[in-house]
């Protein structure tokens, strides 16, 4: 069990006597924010595996890195005086769910927003096991995080592939964001056709690979143009090159 350590400042009340002209003034430690961070970085559901994605971990290999990295940063630098939300598009490996997570971890630190990171599959199982007669929870308390933090990162968008049931129920639970303004942070290993660029696109995507519209259907995509800046993010593998290569034996 993790020892809690008590602050010598405030003995663990959470305020210090200041002295000022008209006396003592009792004042917030600031130990009081630091565990306010803490207590949301703790609710954010950030996989333990993402913990160390900050920018300045982040790892710049190209130009759509640089850009990323650069759009990411202002994100964070004019929150909360946003209005769309972010896509990071692009293949595996080159780094969409750090940026992510990275942005995430920035909110809260500076700015104590309240965050929520879900991976798209793991959403969809969640609220599938509330439908079972054993299941402790319903559907609300599920997403009530989802519906309720003032940034959502939602990973890994159409890695299920969609059905009536996934389609409608994702399309409420973003359209229910997008309605309320709340901002919702998006990854997607699947290819936006349509745009610009094409022989870039073709060195990471096969043609017969399913686009993003393939696996979430159109009017989802549709209402993401609305809500979303587009981030495309370009490059090898990252696991595949750098990491593999760092194993030894």
């Amino acid at each position: 069990m993790k020892e809690e350590k008590i602050c010598p400042l405030c003995q663990g009340t959470g305020w210090v006597l200041k002295e000022t002209k008209e006396g003592a003034v009792a004042k917030r430690c600031k130990c009081y924010e630091e565990q306010k961070v803490e207590k949301i970085l703790e609710a954010a559901n950030i996989p333990r595996r993402y913990e160390h994605c900050t920018f300045s971990s982040f790892e710049v290999h190209n130009e759509s890195h640089k850009d990323a990295l650069k759009i990411s940063k202002k994100f964070v630098a004019d929150y909360p005086v946003l209005n769309f939300g972010l896509l990071f598009i692009g293949p595996c490996g080159v780094g969409k769910t750090h940026l992510a997570v990275a942005i995430i971890q920035e909110l809260i630190r500076k700015k104590k927003a309240p965050c929520y990171f879900c991976d798209f599959r793991e959403l969809i199982r969640e609220i599938q096991s509330t439908y079972t007669p054993e299941s402790p929870l319903t559907e609300s308390d599920v997403l009530e995080p989802v519906f309720q933090n003032e940034v959502l990162v939602l990973d890994e968008l159409g890695a299920k592939r969609t059905t009536a049931w996934v389609d409608e129920t994702i399309f409420y639970i973003i359209n229910h964001r997008y309605n309320n303004k709340k901002l919702t942070i998006f990854t997607s290993n699947y290819l936006d056709r349509g745009e610009e660029d094409e022989d870039r696109r073709e060195s990471f995507y096969k043609k017969e690979d399913d686009s993003l519209v393939d696996r979430i259907g159109v009017r989802l995509r549709s209402r993401l143009y609305e809500m979303c800046k587009v981030v495309e993010m370009w490059g090898d593998d990252y696991r595949k090159m750098v990491k593999q290569a760092s194993y030894r034996f």
